[in-house]
């Protein structure tokens, strides 16, 4: 490895903090520098474009509104200076239509003003692929003897250096194992990378992975490490392997058995020394039997297969699970305490989103908390807070019926005609929310917008119109 090449590597991540209010910059500086990130900061639209024009950055934490600008110029500009930069919204206004706008136009979150600061880090080193810096951000609760189990053979594992395939529900915590296992390796000092397979485009994807070098194509006008690069002596995650184009499944392949690979445009080879983790919320041998996953891929991925138990078979644990998120989540000086009424909904609830929609819950029961100091309570409370009413996070997701769906099939019907039957009556179900589609599905968020287009099926919004 060069000399660029290590340098490149072993830069702490950076990050570009724009905001108006100089409070609110020098706290996020302090805080983004004692996690080990190099920080510029700007008080406004111009300012942030000067930055982004210096220096390449792993991410943006910019507010929306500025007085010379928003944040969602910034980011553009960003997008356009540094291709594959995170970007983070905040804003002391939230509003349903500014974080739809904000999550169409490419920001990898939307926050909403107060934020917890360690919220707000957790954020940055997830979008980022950051390393995090404790054990207990890896600690995964829970003392049922099926996630103990899962547990064990996941420290077992920690002990090897081979790759390990992590095959699980969506939202059971994938990739809190897979830190779990690089903080308990050899290679815990070294960085854990995190690339998400099924979020990036299949045109950027490649780039994303292995790099590129300066003029590889339009408008790469700096030299870029890639993931695997930048991952050197620690740990790859690769999230959501199933989502891996099938184009490029073979340079993947190349790249993990030799641990050597090629930037895009540069005619010499890199090699790496990583410990690559992959996971996955689909079977990867039935993806392999359909033709939908190379054979030869997934048994180079799978030398240590780990799976996680999904929260309806461990529910032993819903409770400590809900009170720790409630105590993360919890601003500082705010009633961390969840009522016995609503604790007890928790554990009679299904859960098909897992932790992840637990979290989901508890961040919103606080969120909606009352606000003149009084205990979270009571029923009476979880009347008055709509909880309980709409779309709520506690009501069991719709389920489409397998009677009405089977009466319509006849011998010889095609399997493209069933499958679109199935996602039609499943988006009907869901009144059109394609992420939910998907979770019920079983299948990926990008998958689903794919047949959407593919069967021209209606938008969201005119499912919305449809019931109004």
């Amino acid at each position: 490895m060069s000399l660029a090449q290590s340098e490149l590597v072993n830069a702490k991540p950076q990050v570009l903090v724009v905001d108006d209010e100089a409070a609110m910059r020098t706290a996020l500086e302090v805080c983004f520098a004692r996690r080990g990130w190099e920080v510029d900061t700007a008080a406004g639209r111009d300012e942030a474009l000067a930055c982004l024009r210096l220096r390449a950055h792993s991410l943006a934490v910019t507010d929306i509104r500025m007085p010379d600008g928003d944040g969602f110029e910034v980011m553009r500009a960003a997008r356009e200076i540094t291709p594959g930069i995170a970007v983070i919204l905040l804003t002391a206004f939230g509003s349903v239509p500014d974080a739809v706008s904000a999550m169409k136009s490419g920001a990898c979150e939307y926050l909403v003003k107060p934020v917890p600061l360690e919220q707000l880090l957790e954020t940055a080193e997830r979008v980022c692929g950051g390393k995090k810096s404790s054990e207990q951000s890896c600690e995964m609760v829970g003392s049922s003897a099926a996630l103990q189990h899962a547990l064990e053979l996941a420290r077992q594992a920690a002990r090897s250096d081979a790759d390990v395939l992590i095959e699980a529900e969506s939202g059971t915590g994938k990739e809190l194992l897979a830190r779990m296992i690089h903080s308990l390796s050899v290679r815990e000092s070294r960085p854990f990378v995190a690339v998400n397979c099924a979020g990036i485009p299949e045109s950027l994807l490649e780039s994303e992975l292995f790099g590129h070098g300066r003029g590889a194509f339009t408008g790469a006008e700096r030299a870029q490490a890639g993931k695997f690069q930048l991952a050197e002596g620690g740990t790859l995650l690769l999230d959501e392997i199933a989502e891996m184009p099938l184009s490029l499944q073979p340079k993947l392949l190349r790249a993990l058995q030799e641990r050597e690979f090629y930037r895009l445009g540069e005619p010499h080879p890199v090699k790496v020394n990583i410990r690559v983790i992959a996971t996955t919320n689909r079977p990867l041998a039935a993806m392999v039997s359909d033709g939908r996953f190379r054979a030869d891929l997934y048994y180079r991925l799978n030398v240590i297969p780990l799976t996680l138990p999904p929260l309806r078979e461990r529910r032993e644990d819903i409770r400590k699970l809900a009170q720790h998120f409630a105590h993360r989540f919890a601003f500082p000086g705010a009633i961390a305490e969840l009522p016995e009424a609503l604790l007890e909904q928790f554990e009679r609830y299904a859960w098909p989103g897992n932790v992840r929609e637990l979290a989901n819950a508890v961040r919103r029961t606080l969120a909606l908390r009352r606000q003149d100091g009084r205990a979270l309570e009571g029923a009476s409370w979880l009347q008055d807070s709509s909880l309980l009413r709409g779309e709520s996070a506690l009501v069991p997701s719709p389920r489409p019926s397998t009677d009405s769906f089977l009466s319509g099939l006849q011998p010889g019907v095609s399997l493209q005609t069933m499958e679109r039957r199935l996602l039609e009556m499943t988006l009907d179900a869901t009144r059109g929310n394609r992420s939910r589609a998907a979770e019920m599905l079983g299948v990926s968020l990008r998958t689903v917008r794919n047949k959407i287009r593919e069967y021209n099926l209606p938008s969201r919004r005119q499912y919305a119109q449809g019931n109004d």
